[in-house]
């Protein structure tokens, strides 16, 4: 299942805007609904105000009404196994759930398969709030 996820993030990747960086991100989420939404990093003169692969693809899931993300999938240019920052960690965790499967990848495919819950254990959770 992750392949066409894998294959989301990376042609996502191909689009990122990232003159500044040099570093080139792909992001793809797998909904609840089993819909694929895809993001790149985007990036803006005023370099902290730029987005990320994962946020971006967040935003296309909202927007599309999904809610819930069963699994996603990260990969970047220069970097193997490259990781949500901290930031898209609880953005992930606020969709996902600790089980969520985070799939990192390289160019040729999945690297590694880790858990929400590996990335960010100790995560802000939305029930507390209610």
């Amino acid at each position: 299942m992750a392949e066409d996820l894998f294959l989301a993030a990376r042609d996502a990747m191909a689009r990122a805007h990232a003159p500044y960086s040099k570093f080139p991100v792909g992001a793809a989420i797998r909904a609840t609904d089993g819909k694929i939404y895809a993001g790149a990093n985007i990036e803006v003169i005023s370099y902290p105000e730029g987005w990320c692969a994962e946020t971006t693809a967040i935003g296309h899931m909202v927007m599309a009404g999904a809610g819930k993300i069963a699994e996603v999938a990260v990969i970047a240019e220069k970097m193997a196994k490259c990781t949500p920052c901290g930031g898209c960690r609880q953005r992930l965790a606020e969709f996902g759930t600790p089980a969520t499967k985070v799939y990192l990848c390289d160019n040729t495919g999945v690297v590694e398969t880790v858990t929400l819950a590996d990335l960010l254990p100790m995560a802000f959770e939305t029930e507390v709030l209610k």
